[in-house]
């Protein structure tokens, strides 16, 4: 039986405890599904229904509106087992040289880039006329079946596991649907497939709501943090009284605005000189990350993994310069170096002058207004292919605190950084449990390891119970 997430506080905590197992069980003859109650019945989905190859054009028929089409990237995008809606549409005129889906089908992915993903799959919920593209497998089940607990069976991780099995290619891995008729789902009576399905539409709703809450924390964690990083490092307060300074200065600097008043304004090229020395070719080779900076390429458990290349251009970088992505500069793509190593050609490295805190200066050129003034002076043949050469970069005029300000801020930083990484990895721990938890549960109800007749008489009918004999009852809701 599926038990609770521990960690996780709140509201979720003991939701799936003290329900009940069926008295009479059967072995299914399906490895990953095990034993199920001793009333349902184990079908191939080749014996449930139809299985089809998708057709239709490309995306170059997509219009602003039109007829609903699910494209084979709206199976991966859905956090659910259900399409209720699709990102595009084709014009009337086309919509026939697609495929037509209809309320309960089950649209597969025909291939994935790993053996997890083959066979994704949602049941298709939008109620006004809809077709899907090519790349997906579609499956029309002939038996009266909840529209809804075909999306959980056809979706739950016995069925991912024999989808998995199915999985053929080396880089890119494909199902098929002579393969795909093979699978196999449990099919209880209609009246328990819709207990099932108010059961986890309960259980998930609830769930979802869990992981939005903390997704929430984790973005306001994310702008409080910046937030503060912009207030430390443009002299907001003074670090280390958590007071604003007793005095500022209009700076002339658009973005920046004003500053505390003992604080200078230098241009890059007197706090920065240009590193530019190759033929150094056994030192490691690093790289800049948008999220963590500058780091050692291809570590895999303390060890360096990289690929041999020719470093004959490869620049020079020494521990405790800034190293940044000329194309990327005005993404943020700089950090301190944290080892002497090589960077690409495409790199620029800034060698700090005495007086020149290199981690204040990062954090600053991490800043979404400093960001924006790189982007207004990298030059290139076309926007998309703009960088920020050294002639440019040593132009742009930075805030230039005392030498002891700046590490005081450098050290400021160093503690919120590790208090938000704190809040934010328990949350983002919470959010993995809480998605584990779902499958879990999921796989365990529509395998019959647990009973949820009991269970879902208690709970309400928030969505009416549809059942599919090809179309959705008048009445149905999504």
């Amino acid at each position: 039986m599926t038990a609770p997430p521990k960690t996780v506080d709140g509201e979720l905590t003991g939701v799936a405890t003290g329900l009940p197992i069926y008295a009479e069980m059967k072995d299914s003859g399906v490895e990953w599904l095990g034993r199920v109650p001793a009333h349902w019945e184990v079908r191939r989905i080749g014996q449930l229904g139809h299985l089809s190859k998708g057709r239709g054009g490309s995306k170059e028929d997509e219009t602003a509106a039109g007829v609903a089409c699910v494209r084979y990237g709206d199976l991966y995008t859905t956090h659910e087992y259900f399409i209720h809606s699709s990102r595009s549409a084709v014009p009337e005129r086309v919509a026939d040289e697609y495929s037509r889906i209809e309320f309960g089908d089950v649209l597969f992915a025909t291939s994935g880039e790993t053996l997890d993903e083959i066979g994704k799959s949602a049941v298709n919920l939008i109620h006004s006329r809809a077709v899907c593209g090519g790349d997906i497998l579609l499956f029309r089940c002939k038996r009266q079946a909840n529209a809804r607990y075909l999306g959980y069976a056809t979706g739950s991780r016995s069925a991912t596991a024999q989808k998995a099995r199915m999985g053929r290619g080396i880089t890119v891995m494909h199902v098929y649907g002579n393969q795909l008729k093979r699978l196999a789902v449990p099919f209880p009576p209609l009246p328990e497939q819709s207990a099932i399905v108010r059961y986890l539409d309960h259980m998930n709703r609830r769930i979802r709501r869990a992981i939005r809450s903390r997704e929430r924390l984790v973005e306001l964690l994310a702008e409080q943090k910046q937030a503060a990083i912009e207030q430390a490092v443009t002299g907001g307060i003074d670090v280390r009284t958590g007071r604003p300074y007793p005095a500022y200065k209009d700076c002339g600097v658009e973005w920046l605005g004003q500053v505390p008043a003992h604080w200078k304004i230098r241009r890059n090229g007197r706090l920065f000189v240009e590193r530019n020395e190759i033929g150094f070719k056994d030192l490691p080779i690093l790289e800049v990350s948008l999220r963590t900076g500058v780091r050692v390429r291809d570590m895999v458990d303390g060890a360096r993994k990289q690929r041999m290349e020719n470093r004959s251009q490869y620049k020079r970088a020494a521990k405790g310069d800034i190293a940044y992505n000329m194309m990327r500069a005005w993404q943020g793509a700089t950090g301190v170096v944290p080892a002497d190593g090589l960077v690409s050609p495409a790199y620029v490295v800034a060698k700090p002058l005495p007086g020149t805190e290199a981690l204040y200066s990062s954090a600053l050129f991490r800043l979404r207004g400093y960001k924006q003034e790189i982007d207004s002076q990298s030059r290139g043949i076309v926007p998309d292919r703009n960088r920020l050469y050294w002639e440019a970069f040593k132009r742009m005029r930075s805030p230039h605190p005392p030498s002891a300000e700046q590490t005081a801020i450098v050290r400021h930083l160093e503690r919120l950084t590790a208090n938000t990484a704190t809040a934010s990895d328990r949350a983002e721990r919470q959010i993995a449990l809480l998605r584990e938890y779902g499958e879990r549960l999921t796989a365990d109800v529509v395998t019959g390891k647990v009973d949820v007749w009991g269970a879902a008489a208690n709970l309400p009918e928030v969505v009416p119970l549809d059942t599919v004999s090809g179309h959705a009852p008048a009445t149905a809701s999504a």
